[in-house]
């Protein structure tokens, strides 16, 4: 993205406007999806209860990511990927641009990220040991990989 729509996404957010974008890593999978799903962001505000969401923040290299929020603490948010086995990026509570309300399906179909059935998901996945993620996710990577026509 260039520099010009990630300003314009933090604009929109903090107007209060929803903003809806397609997903375009690996980073949350199994969750969200490279390329089929869309995400719909919702500004938050400092009092919010943000814990275990997913949040979108800028990196200070400019590029706009979306982690799940696993710890709070003063100011500092420590967010990672579901998609992630270790890598964890931090970020101050400020910084954060707004969280993922829904996600819209392949299909049309919009989930709500509060609902009942998105909350048993993201605890059935996260809740799973390390390895077995890990494995998981090599798997459904050079699955979508091949999909995609990419050879490694």
């Amino acid at each position: 993205m260039n520099n010009l729509i990630i300003d314009n996404i933090e604009q929109l957010v903090e107007r209060g406007e929803s903003f809806e974008m397609v997903v375009t890593g690996y980073s949350m999978l199994p969750l969200l999806g490279y390329g089929r799903d869309r995400i719909v962001l919702h500004r938050t505000t400092d009092t919010e209860d943000i814990m275990h969401r997913a949040a979108m923040f800028r990196m200070a290299d400019r590029r706009i990511i979306v982690h799940r929020v696993i710890r709070i603490k003063d100011d500092m948010v420590t967010l990672q990927g579901d998609g992630n086995i270790q890598q964890r990026e931090q970020c101050r509570r400020s910084e954060i641009i707004g969280v993922v309300d829904s996600v819209i399906r392949q299909n049309g179909r919009r989930v709500s990220c509060t609902s009942r059935w998105w909350r048993i998901r993201e605890r059935m996945w996260l809740g799973q040991p390390r390895i077995v993620r890990r494995y998981a996710l090599a798997l459904m990577r050079r699955w979508l990989n091949y999909k995609r026509g990419i050879k490694r």
